[in-house]
């Protein structure tokens, strides 16, 4: 087949990759795109929880992911024996804690953990005072479910044992095994207006639809790369009278 000065040239090689890696660049393209629809209905769903007014807490959870950015309310006694501090949070420019304190539930031997807030670390290396509010209290914020960060170095239960009370981060495995009390699988966020707390600004993190458009289109882009280089290796010049040059 030949186009004016130009000649195509059918060649095994590049054919045979470009039948491997179009259909697989568009494949994980539309992957992509799935999963930012997926990322979609997760805020629409994650949106509607937050408005739903507060869930009573009084026992187990059947279900924890059910409760993500749902309000959540629980009545009980804080205990200050296993309060934990989450180090190296930042507020502006300081450096401090948030507070982490196990709620008993009134009426029950559940408990449930409350991130009381953030406070600054004392400059002079002092302990770290954070007070608790005695006797019973109502304690209302959002439910969040705590993961490891992506590169966790001695985060094993073990290692959480010799922590002591300043812990690099919080899953509730971890504190499970190394205090040896068993928690609800949820953290409640205190909310910023009610008593027993300190600085409270959560960040709410939301699900990311537009990374997944992203690599979309990237992957489609690689699709169009691949033919537009198959097309380049294919098409030849030719001379006036057609043959090669």
């Amino acid at each position: 087949m030949q186009f004016g000065y130009v000649k195509f040239h059918f060649r095994w090689v590049p054919t045979l990759l470009l039948a491997l890696l179009i259909p697989l660049f568009v494949a994980l393209g539309v992957w992509q795109l799935d999963r930012a629809e997926q990322k979609r209905e997760q805020m629409r769903v994650l949106g509607e929880r937050a408005e739903l007014p507060a869930l009573e807490f009084r026992g187990p959870i059947a279900d924890p992911e059910s409760l993500r950015f749902r309000k959540l309310r629980a009545r009980g006694t804080f205990e200050a024996a296993s309060q934990i501090l989450i180090a190296n949070r930042r507020q502006g420019n300081r450096i401090g804690f948030h507070v982490i304190t196990p709620l008993r539930i009134r009426g029950s031997d559940s408990r449930i953990l409350v991130n009381r807030g953030w406070i600054a670390a004392p400059g002079d290396g002092s302990p770290v005072a954070a007070p608790i509010p005695s006797g019973e209290v109502t304690v209302t914020g959002e439910a969040h479910l705590p993961s490891p960060p992506a590169l966790a170095l001695h985060g094993n239960p073990e290692a959480a044992k010799d922590w002591g009370r300043h812990w690099p981060y919080l899953t509730l495995e971890l504190y499970t095994a190394a205090t040896g009390v068993q928690v609800l699988p949820a953290v409640i966020l205190q909310d910023p207006d009610t008593i027993g707390g300190f600085l409270r600004l959560w960040p709410r993190e939301l699900p990311k639809e537009n990374m997944h458009i992203g690599y979309a289109i990237q992957w489609f882009a690689f699709a169009l790369i691949a033919l537009v280089l198959w097309l380049r290796l294919s098409l030849v010049r030719g001379s006036d009278g057609g043959s090669a040059v």
